[in-house]
């Protein structure tokens, strides 16, 4: 499967070790943003166009990804800028599988359809589970096409 991971920017240094995690259980990661070269040039809300290639590097990295990990921020300390919300609405609305990690920010972390875990062990526990699961059902497909 491939992931996006979403998160505050100044997280991109414990991403690389989601990512890793990830990686290690044969997923792919497709956030470039996590390699630390997506701060933001010049004023918040001015305009670069270093910004805005980044902003639609990291749209594209969503596309490419199955899945979007968003990990969220205590909603009672306050956090400037938002990125990592466009990113959740954006693999919301491309019908992508949402996951959300630590806290529930916004009324929109409450949908069906997200799926919501308190920490990030648990998630990779039932990513592990899953894919055991399909390690499973492709073994059993094997066997039957054998005989």
């Amino acid at each position: 499967m491939k992931f996006y991971l979403a998160a505050r920017y100044e997280r991109h240094p414990g991403m690389r070790g989601v990512a890793a995690w990830l990686i290690g259980i044969g997923h792919t990661v497709t956030s470039r943003w996590i390699s630390g070269a997506h701060g933001l040039e010049g004023t918040v809300g001015g305009e670069s166009q270093h910004n805005a290639r980044m902003a639609k590097e990291d749209l594209s990295d969503i596309i490419a990804a199955d899945c979007l990990i968003f990990f969220a921020e205590d909603p009672m300390v306050g956090v400037v800028r938002g990125g990592r919300h466009v990113e959740f609405g954006y693999a919301l609305a491309l019908g992508k599988r949402v996951i959300v990690v630590d806290y529930r920010e916004n009324i929109f972390h409450w949908l069906p359809q997200v799926e919501f875990y308190s920490s990030w062990p648990d998630v990779l526990h039932k990513l592990l589970t899953e894919k055991a699961g399909v390690a499973t059902e492709q073994e059993g497909i094997k066997d039957v096409a054998k005989v």
